[in-house]
């Protein structure tokens, strides 16, 4: 069974989803269906969390020196909702990105990346009165930082923002700022081939 590490904040928890709705869970399923067996993802993931939060989560976790075949992490939106730079995100990020190299073993092509997904334009923003001009500029710029590490530290990266930016029915969760089961689901096909490729199957 491959043992599988997810690191984020409330995109991987899948806030007000099921847990069998969250993208890890649905890409599970579909890697399974092609005899992939990876195995129930072990989730360090909290709504709300910023680069320095998960980062004390994980301490919380207690897993330092574990080993995952394969470790995801998608973080980053709640640096950008509170309003903190680029470069203060870079340095937080790499940190979190040794950590989850050192989680594969050391093996960076175990390792992937999700971008930052674009809550800009959801009903929750325009109640808020905020910017989705804004609001895409900067989640733009933070993921073009994300993808550059990302390249510099060999490890893959999944673009999603494209998806959460689409306007479907049911796409988005109760509160009308979550993705909802169904884009979920798109994330997750998007995302399922890559991790096929990168096990090696």
């Amino acid at each position: 069974m491959i043992q599988y590490l997810a690191l984020g904040d409330s995109y991987t928890i899948g806030e007000l989803v099921e847990k069998q709705e969250r993208w890890p869970y649905q890409m599970r399923a579909l890697l399974l269906a092609k005899d992939i067996h990876l195995a129930e993802p072990l989730t360090i993931a909290t709504t709300g969390w910023t680069t320095d939060e998960l980062s004390k989560g994980i301490d919380e976790a207690n897993i330092e020196g574990q080993t995952f075949d394969l470790v995801s992490l998608l973080i980053g939106v709640n640096n950008q909702y509170r309003g903190r730079s680029v470069e203060n995100y870079v340095a937080e990020l790499n940190a979190l990105i040794d950590r989850a190299v050192a989680f594969a073993d050391g093996d960076a092509s175990r390792v992937f990346m999700v971008s930052i997904p674009d809550w800009g334009h959801t009903p929750f923003a325009k109640e808020n009165s905020r910017d989705a001009v804004l609001v895409a500029k900067e989640i733009d710029a933070y993921n073009l930082a994300k993808a550059q590490q990302a390249e510099k530290r060999g490890i893959r990266y999944v673009d999603i923002t494209g998806i959460s930016r689409e306007e479907h029915e049911n796409w988005l969760a109760s509160d009308a700022l979550h993705p909802g089961a169904a884009q979920y689901t798109a994330w997750a096909k998007k995302i399922a081939p890559v991790v096929a490729s990168m096990l090696q199957i």
